[in-house]
Parts: C-alpha cells; sequence; structure tokens
C-alpha cells in the first residue's frame, strides 16, 4: 500500500502543479467532469456491492483523460476513489489500489502514447479516434492492469494467467466505449475533448501543440 499511496502523492502534486482549474474556468468541461465522477464511481463500486467471483473493475481512465486532459483527470480519478471507499464495502487499500491501476496508471500510459502518436503518426482524426480512444484504449487499461498485477495488486483467489485474460478482454470493453465515445464527441461535440483540436487534426500543415 505504501507504493500506491506514493503514486497518488505524486500524481497529485504533477497535477496540482499544473493548475488543472483552468481547463475549467469557461465552464464547458464541467459536465463531462460531473458525468464521469458519477459514472466511474458506480462501475467502479459495482463488483464490491455484488460479491462478484471475479471481480474485474471497468477503468474508464483513457476517456476521462481524453475528455479532461491528465492535469484534471488525476483529481478526478482520485475523487472517484475516495467515493468507491465511502459507499462500497471496499476497504481503503482495494479502494487506493483501484486508483492507482485502473485510474492513475491507464491515464499516464494515454498521456504519454498520446504525446508518441502525435510525434510519430500523422495528425488526422482517424489517428486520434483509432489510435487514442481504441486502440490506445486497449494498451494503456491492459498494461496499467499487467503492472498492477505484477506487483501484488492482482485479482483474489484467480490465476495468475485467468487473471490476465479477465484484464485482456476487459480492456477492449473500455476500448469500445471510448473509441465510439471519442468518435461521438469529435463529430458533434469537440469541445468535450479537452485534447481534441479542430486546428491541429483538421488543418494540416498548422504547427504542433504542447500534448496534453
Amino acid at each position: 500500500m505504501a507504493l500506491e499511496s506514493a503514486i497518488v502523492l505524486l500524481g497529485l502534486l504533477v497535477a496540482l502543479w499544473l493548475r488543472p482549474w483552468r481547463l475549467l474556468g469557461d465552464g464547458v468541461l464541467l459536465s463531462p467532469l460531473l458525468a464521469q465522477l458519477s459514472l466511474l464511481s458506480v462501475l467502479w463500486s459495482l463488483p464490491f456491492w455484488h460479491h462478484m467471483p471475479l471481480q474485474v473493475h471497468w477503468s474508464g481512465a483513457p476517456l476521462l483523460t481524453l475528455m479532461l486532459g491528465w492535469p484534471l483527470a488525476v483529481p478526478a480519478l482520485v475523487a472517484v476513489g475516495l467515493v468507491v471507499w465511502g459507499l462500497s464495502p471496499a476497504d481503503f487499500a482495494q479502494a487506493l489500489g483501484l486508483v492507482v491501476w485502473k485510474g492513475l496508471a491507464p491515464a499516464t500510459f494515454t498521456l504519454l502514447l498520446g504525446a508518441a502518436l502525435r510525434r510519430w503518426l500523422p495528425q488526422h482524426p482517424f489517428v486520434y479516434v483509432l489510435g487514442r480512444g481504441f486502440l490506445g484504449s486497449v494498451v494503456c487499461v491492459f498494461a496499467g492492469s499487467l503492472l498492477g498485477q505484477w506487483l501484488g495488486h492482482g485479482l483474489p483467489h484467480v490465476p495468475a494467467g485467468l487473471s490476465s485474460v479477465a484484464h485482456w478482454l476487459m480492456a477492449w470493453g473500455d476500448a469500445f466505449i471510448t473509441g465510439m465515445l471519442c468518435a461521438i464527441f469529435v463529430a458533434f461535440r469537440p469541445q468535450w475533448l479537452a485534447t481534441w483540436s479542430d486546428r491541429l487534426y483538421l488543418q494540416p500543415g498548422t504547427p504542433p501543440e504542447r500534448p496534453r
């Protein structure tokens, strides 16, 4: 638990240093933020409420990061963990593990993958939706879950091989929802995606922006 606590503290310090509240200045991202907080709190709590034999949790961190940006996604994920700890039968260690391995790790991988895609691939809407929204979510969620499993935060009473398969399947579920919503938001609500830029993705030849 000491490792998870250190990761959360470090993530919060870096995120707050970047002043994420500036993204809420015009109020555009307030509705997506509140919706994500409510939805993720329920989805993360469901396995604890129903005592499922295979407690594989939804992540939602890639979508949250694409919509809010990494600096705002970090405190939002920590807030979700606190809600899960307070409202579900999960103890503090379980909620903390969720925040780190289903939240902060995939969110950070999403940030790094986005920077790599913008550096090495063409700046095109297809690359954003498929690379960051769909396939990127598979990689980031699965990598975060495997990292947590290797560091001792695996599924209780489940063999490592079966846990890996379960995490892999859940990562695809996350990816389908994330990719679908990214495509919809790009078309109808681009202002709900803090990581999207019309100037960058719809007007080739413009200077690159700093990745978020």
